[in-house]
């Protein structure tokens, strides 16, 4: 199994970037996939996921400025991120897990990507 992240780089404060993960070696549309990020001195933490449908999970931090979708056909899952603020700072991770509902442990995910960093100047 690999997962791929793309598309982390630098911005300024308010400005967007999207990234992109691409799956392979699973059968990707049985997996929930969701976006992580770990910035310096901190913990990895769950920003956004897939739980089912149109059933998705956002951090408070980023609620209504990231969005998550995939594309099934294509095995890939981005995340959109607006208004960029200098705290979104952090390498950012993608990951899939079997199990069903939200899993907030990193623990808890079966397959992680490599991680692209984002850097938001101020």
């Amino acid at each position: 199994v690999q997962l791929q992240a793309s598309g982390g780089g630098l911005v300024q404060a308010g400005g967007s970037l999207r990234l992109s993960c691409a799956a392979s070696g699973l059968t990707f549309s049985r997996y929930r996939m969701g976006w992580f990020r770990q910035a310096p001195g901190k913990q990895r933490e769950l920003v956004a996921a897939i739980i089912s449908g149109d059933n998705t999970y956002y951090a408070d931090s980023v609620k209504g400025r990231f969005t998550i979708s995939r594309d099934n056909a294509e095995n890939r899952v981005y995340l959109q991120m607006n208004s960029l603020r200098p705290e979104d700072t952090a390498v950012y991770y993608c990951a899939a897990t079997r199990t069903f509902g939200l899993v907030m442990q990193t623990t808890g995910w079966d397959f992680w990507g490599q991680g692209t960093l984002v850097t938001v100047s101020s």
